[in-house]
């Protein structure tokens, strides 16, 4: 992992405008998916300087419960043209390809995301969707570096949540994962919401061999979060019970907000690729 301090606040400089900064654009697209059997929306997020003759290392970036793939960029406090353009043009992280997908992969189209079991399943199943039909779709249509150093995945909320189970499940795709303010249910557990019967069991939460752990393991969460409240940390407790390398951190006075979206992803962006 590069050698770098991981911050609690995103610096300002990183998440305000500049002048005649040529930042990213999104576009919006379908692919039809396999595993749920309809026509699925995403956005993807392109490099300023995007040019088909290069190739470019890729980031899927998930949303919280109830989102979809215009969440996380449709919230303009989160800033994520403004971050991941500064650190590019500063030298601070490479240029990427971001991928904001809709997570919810239900077969029905009429279902809905709720705090029940039957509800949030369609989440436990994206990985599913990402591994047989996004992945192929976007390294097929895009100039994409393949491979999993060259493939990173980080979420806030639920898409933090499932940003771990993809991380533990499947490390032979992705080298770099990052869950900011993670949700329950990665392990079994009860909160305001409801009780999760888990993805995985603790003695789960660890890898195969060195060979399988990621190069950048990132779990932070604000100090103020009253919506997750200690579940990132408790995740946090377990990966440091089973040996995991992993970095931990808090962001003081932030929320289940933008102010940690905007560390995670700040952190997170400069320790990739």
């Amino acid at each position: 992992m590069k050698e770098m301090e991981f911050m609690g606040d995103c610096p300002i400089d990183i998440y305000e405008v500049r002048e005649n900064m040529r930042y990213g654009i999104i576009e919006h697209q379908t692919y039809h998916s396999r595993t749920t059997g309809l026509e699925r929306g995403v956005n993807i997020l392109l490099p300023g300087g995007y040019d088909e003759t290069e190739r470019y290392p890729v980031m899927y970036l998930l949303h919280g419960i109830f989102g979809d793939e215009y969440s996380l960029s449709g919230d303009i406090n989160n800033r994520l043209l403004e971050i991941l353009g500064n650190l590019a043009v500063t030298g601070q992280a490479r240029e990427m390809i971001v991928v904001l997908p809709n997570m919810y992969a239900s077969s029905d189209p009429e279902q809905k995301p709720a705090f029940n079991k039957e509800s949030v399943a369609p989440y436990d199943n994206f990985i599913n969707d990402l591994v047989n039909d996004l992945i192929p779709y976007i390294e097929k249509k895009y100039s994409v570096l393949p491979g999993r150093k060259n493939r990173a995945i980080a979420g806030f909320s639920m898409g933090g949540r499932e940003t771990l189970f993809i991380g533990l499940s499947r490390p032979d795709l992705f080298a770099y994962v990052g869950a900011i303010a993670p949700a329950p249910g990665l392990t079994p557990g009860k909160d305001w919401a409801m009780t999760h019967p888990g993805q995985l069991r603790e003695e789960q939460l660890t890898f195969a061999g060195k060979e399988f752990e990621p190069d950048v393991l990132m779990i932070c969460c604000g100090t103020q979060d009253g919506t997750v409240g200690s579940f990132p940390e408790s995740y946090h407790k377990i990966f440091e019970k089973n040996q995991v390398p992993h970095i931990w951190y808090e962001v003081p006075g932030a929320d289940h907000d933008a102010q940690a979206i905007r560390s995670g992803l700040y952190n997170f962006a400069r320790a990739i690729f």
